[in-house]
């Protein structure tokens, strides 16, 4: 696989330090590359079999080049049950991407009122980051998903 080829990883992002090593080692190879590609397609489809990958070793908030964890990414996508899975494998609810997203701003973003109970449930932060949950919901006119997210006091 060639650097052209890469999606989501490729040399000049994918440092050690994002797969749990450190900054002095060595550049990933291609085929590491594309077990990692893999791993995030894995999230995008929902598919739970990366729960196994976790359970054996790989972190649960490993992130791709722009921040996105397999949290981030299977929330944007919809995916209640791998979300549940991540959740429970101990993905980090309020780890925010580069564009200042979390996995419940997607949620709200997508307007799945089951994956926001959820993962305001596991303790997300409504309000976290620049283009927070709140912020989302108001911005789209997401008036049910709002009232969920609003503290209830």
């Amino acid at each position: 696989m060639s650097h052209e080829n890469l999606s989501d990883y490729d040399r000049a992002s994918a440092t050690p330090s994002q797969v749990g090593g450190s900054a002095d080692a060595p550049a990933l190879s291609d085929e590491q590359v594309a077990f990692l590609n893999r791993l995030f397609d894995l999230a995008r489809e929902g598919k739970l079999e990366l729960l196994e990958y976790i359970r054996q070793g790989i972190p649960a908030d490993l992130s791709d080049h722009k921040g996105d964890t397999f949290l981030i990414l299977a929330a944007y996508a919809g995916h209640e049950d791998l979300v549940r899975g991540l959740v429970e494998a101990g993905a980090d609810v309020n780890r925010l991407n580069q564009r200042e997203q979390s996995a419940l701003t997607c949620a709200v973003f997508r307007g799945d009122e089951v994956l926001v109970t959820a993962l305001l449930a596991a303790g997300a932060d409504p309000e976290l980051g620049a283009q927070n949950a709140v912020a989302t919901a108001r911005a789209f006119g997401q008036d049910e998903l709002l009232a969920l997210l609003q503290p209830r006091g």
